[in-house]
């Protein structure tokens, strides 16, 4: 073998070695990527997709679906009506950013009047209200209420130090001029060290039956820790019963909670 041939040899074969080195490289990058909650693969801890186990979004499959325990529309003024769903969530540690939702109102013959869509935020374990407002209905009169989801919710765990210390109390509350124009003043604390921006107040009203009689919303920008605010909740005409219970509900969302 003359020195020109070996010379081809020897370079050759430095070029075949670049080459099964590149194309190693190249393998190992798009085969045997470390998994990832947003690789579109069941993989590492996952349960399904992209889900469970490490991943902050939990399967639909391990997760109970959120009840409907009653819906309801009050009238504000002729021919406009707030609307309320009071619901569960049984899922412990678990919420929902964002879903789709759909109220449907019918009159006493169960005829269909309108419906109001809209986005909500599912809170971490426990009973929490959607509320609607300002639904025109013209001439006609509210009896039935339904509510329904529109779209799967996807899950998320919330994180657990939020969980444990934010804390907001609502069990100081003052209702006058029942018989009037009633006027329900609330005080509301932050019981922790977090701020919680965003906040919506939803008060029901609940006769000696445990019936919902009316209900009134109202927002708080931003609550610092330990921080508490007097809110105010107004209605243009007297209640149709006595009022024997009230629950004041805040909802925000636990990512947004911060220190």
């Amino acid at each position: 073998m003359d020195w020109s041939t070996r010379r081809k040899l020897f370079y050759g074969g430095i070029m075949a070695v670049f080459l099964l080195f590149v194309f190693a490289l190249i393998f190992n990058t798009y085969f045997n990527k470390k998994p990832t909650c947003f690789d579109g693969k069941q993989n590492g801890e996952e349960t399904g997709v992209d889900c469970g186990g490490s991943c902050q979004k939990i399967c639909t499959f391990q997760v109970d679906q959120v009840s409907v325990l009653w819906s309801r529309a009050f009238k504000v003024a002729p021919g406009r009506y707030n609307a309320i769903a009071y619901l569960e969530n049984k899922n412990i540690n678990a919420f929902v950013q964002k879903v789709n939702y759909r109220f449907r109102f019918a009159d006493k013959d169960n005829v269909f009047i309108s419906a109001r869509e809209g986005t909500a935020y599912i809170p971490p374990t426990g009973k929490f209200p959607v509320f609607e407002p300002a639904i025109g209905v013209g001439g006609s009169d509210i009896v039935y209420t339904t509510f329904e989801f529109i779209q799967t919710p996807i899950w998320q765990q919330a994180p657990e130090d939020k969980l444990k210390e934010v804390r907001i109390n609502t069990n100081e509350y003052s209702l006058e001029n029942q018989d009037t124009t009633p006027r329900l003043t609330a005080k509301i604390k932050n019981n922790s060290l977090f701020k919680i921006p965003n906040i919506s107040v939803v008060a029901i009203l609940y006769d000696e039956f445990g019936n919902a009689i009316d209900t009134s919303r109202t927002f708080v920008d931003m609550l610092d820790g330990e921080e508490e605010e007097v809110l105010v909740f107004t209605w243009q005409e007297r209640f149709n019963k006595k009022v024997s219970n009230i629950e004041i509900i805040p909802i925000y969302n636990i990512l947004q909670v911060s220190i």
